[in-house]
């Protein structure tokens, strides 16, 4: 089977350990870089073209909100934000919805509801393939 690629895009060493480790006990993804920048992530999308990216919208420099906007129009692989602002319904999470964000959801949610993250990295991933 073959597995998926992932990007990454987070300032937080420990956010992305979390997300990593998550990602390799699921077995079917492919870190293909952390990114704990949009300068960084441009690069490694451009070279890498992963089929998911994840994202931050607390970013150094360029925000996750203003990176989504920069995505838009544009033939990018699907984005879900994983970010404390994007708890169920916040303003944040519908906002970034309305900028292209295939999906939201909650940073501080990512050990208790793994399985849930993992559920809707897959159909990003799989609605990337019919796509293409």
């Amino acid at each position: 089977m073959k597995r998926h690629s992932v990007l990454v895009i987070d300032d937080s060493l420990t956010i992305r350990g979390i997300i990593e480790s998550v990602l390799e006990k699921d077995g079917a993804w492919e870190l293909i870089g952390p990114a704990s920048d949009i300068e960084h992530a441009r690069t490694l999308i451009r070279e890498r073209r992963p089929d998911v990216i994840t994202l931050d919208l607390a970013m150094p420099g360029t925000g996750g909100l203003a990176f989504l906007d920069e995505l838009n129009g544009s033939d990018h692989p699907p984005v879900v934000v994983v970010s404390s602002s994007t708890r169920a319904d916040s303003s944040e999470s519908e906002e970034a919805k309305r900028k292209g964000a295939f999906a939201c959801f909650d940073k501080a949610r990512l050990v208790a509801e793994a399985p849930k993250l993992m559920r809707v990295l897959h159909k990003a991933a799989d609605q990337a393939r019919r796509a293409a």
